[in-house]
């Protein structure tokens, strides 16, 4: 997020203190039996992350391994930690159960679990282990807390999508000073069943202190299995923040901002343009958690998620016109699964894009960006297009669909590339990154050899209008934005 997003938190929280920031709030319904949410920011924007399962002294640790819940129904459990709620929720033993040692929580649909208790001493960071049910679909869930003893909860960092048998830990980068509790909400549809285990709280300093009396120990006198890791990394891969070098074009999901309305979906966040039925903007991130086998979908359609008054671009608006139904986010940078890929096909995801510039130009680019990360990079991706006119297979037009969708002129894209690990945007900050605009021609007679349109990002700006990097602070911007890269791209 902005500078002056996070600005605007601290000026709401003063008791947070945090590193980085991340998106709005959910909208997800409040408990019944709560007060409603308040509305604005997230009261704790934290970065969700990956990281290597730990133990630390002055942590506290929920393993689970004191709860005997056996069924779903609403209860309370006192656990090592103290006590927690569970709703649509228990204490899993068997061996569909994926955990380390012998008990994880278990959540189906609709599943909560909440400490009825506080951490009072402050907390730096927040580690989440958590894996599907046996072989149960894929789930997602959200973190949130409170720091008013339970009385409301704001969303902390992003959601988190989970699938698989192998335990993932998300870390959520940050810290308060004052009291705070959690609650962990499966929060999709589907029918998957959730694990969770090893919620783990780091202390600003020394000891976690909490309402139930004394200092959590050190946790766990008989350590945990380690989480099992890919032999060839240091870290457990993970999803990270889509929209995490910021919102280029200050997008709201607001009926009064047609021209500038925010999507965010799971597999990448958008700043449409219903006026011209095509995204100004794409940002997505991209890593080996990404990328799977789950075949190509193409199940092109109008998106549901925009509002009824604005008009839905379909798979036939681009019939007879000459332009590729061009992706921003490609197709095989979604490969997980068949949700994620098919997420690709949405035409909120798509511009009209001279075949030359898609299938060579653009093809080549997002061919060489995946075999980065397949050496063990991560990629922060931003693409758009603007201006109106490009030349297609039956010549110059400016709009198709009877008008209703804009034909830019010019296409582009912005590469973060760096290493896989954690505290990215301070890697970035630091140099540790490479950057890379792109800013071609959409036409025929574009060159297959995009390095040919490597720009600086000020001049993409200057170009867009667009603020490209603005999760950085002003400085780096200023620093890292000024240069067009002239790296090997071979």
């Amino acid at each position: 997020m902005s500078s002056s997003a996070m600005r605007r938190y601290s000026s709401l929280l003063p008791v947070l203190l945090f590193s980085l920031t991340t998106l709005g709030c959910s909208h997800n319904p409040p408990e019944t039996s709560r007060p409603p949410l308040p509305t604005g920011p997230p009261a704790i924007p934290v970065e969700s992350g990956r990281a290597v399962a730990q133990t630390a002294a002055g942590s506290l640790l929920e393993t689970f391994e004191a709860g005997s819940k056996g069924a779903y129904a609403n209860a309370d459990e006192t656990l090592d930690t103290g006590p927690w709620r569970f709703e649509e929720a228990l204490i899993g033993t068997s061996e569909q159960d994926h955990k380390n040692g012998q008990h994880a929580a278990r959540l189906r649909p609709k599943g909560r679990l909440r400490m009825n208790f506080d951490a009072r001493d402050g907390v730096r960071a927040i580690r989440i282990s958590s894996a599907a049910y046996g072989s149960d679909a894929a789930s997602t869930w959200e973190l949130w807390g409170s720091t008013d003893g339970g009385r409301s909860f704001r969303r902390i960092g992003q959601p988190v999508h989970t699938q698989g048998p192998r335990l993932t830990v998300s870390t959520f980068q940050g810290g308060t000073t004052g009291p705070l509790r959690l609650e962990i909400r499966k929060v999709d549809t589907g029918s998957g069943r959730l694990n969770i285990d090893d919620v783990m709280l780091e202390a600003t300093g020394g000891a976690v202190a909490t309402t139930t009396g004394g200092t959590t120990p050190p946790p766990n006198p008989t350590p945990k299995p380690p989480i099992p890791q890919d032999p060839n990394t240091a870290v457990v891969v993970s999803r990270d923040n889509n929209m995490a070098l910021g919102n280029p074009s200050g997008a709201t999901a607001s009926l009064s901002t047609p021209n500038n309305y925010l999507l965010v979906k799971p597999q990448f966040t958008i700043g449409y343009n219903a006026q011209r039925g095509t995204p100004t903007w794409v940002s997505w991130h991209l890593n080996r958690a990404w990328m799977g086998s789950a075949p190509r979908q193409d199940d092109f359609r109008p998106d549901p998620a925009l509002p009824s008054g604005f008009y839905a671009v379909s798979r036939n608006s681009y019939s007879g016109s000459g332009f590729d139904k061009g992706h921003n986010c490609p197709s095989a940078d979604r490969t997980t699964d068949l949700d994620d890929n098919s997420a690709t096909f949405l035409m909120t995801n798509m511009i009209p894009q001279a075949a030359n510039n898609n299938q060579r130009t653009w093809s080549g680019l997002e061919e060489w960006t995946r075999g980065q990360v397949q050496r063990g990079q991560e990629v922060y991706v931003v693409m758009g297009s603007y201006g109106k006119g490009g030349i297609g297979l039956n010549g110059l037009k400016t709009t198709i669909d009877n008008g209703r969708v804009t034909v830019p002129a010019r296409v582009w894209k912005v590469l973060v590339i760096l290493p896989e690990g954690a505290n990215d945007l301070q890697r970035i900050a630091a140099g540790q990154a490479r950057i890379i605009a792109i800013d071609t021609p959409n036409d025929q007679s574009v060159s297959p050899d995009w390095s040919r349109y490597r720009v600086s990002i000020d001049a993409l700006e200057a170009a867009t209008g667009l603020d490209l990097l603005s999760a950085l602070p002003p400085a780096v911007q200023t620093r890292l934005q000024k240069t067009a890269d002239a790296g090997p791209v071979r």
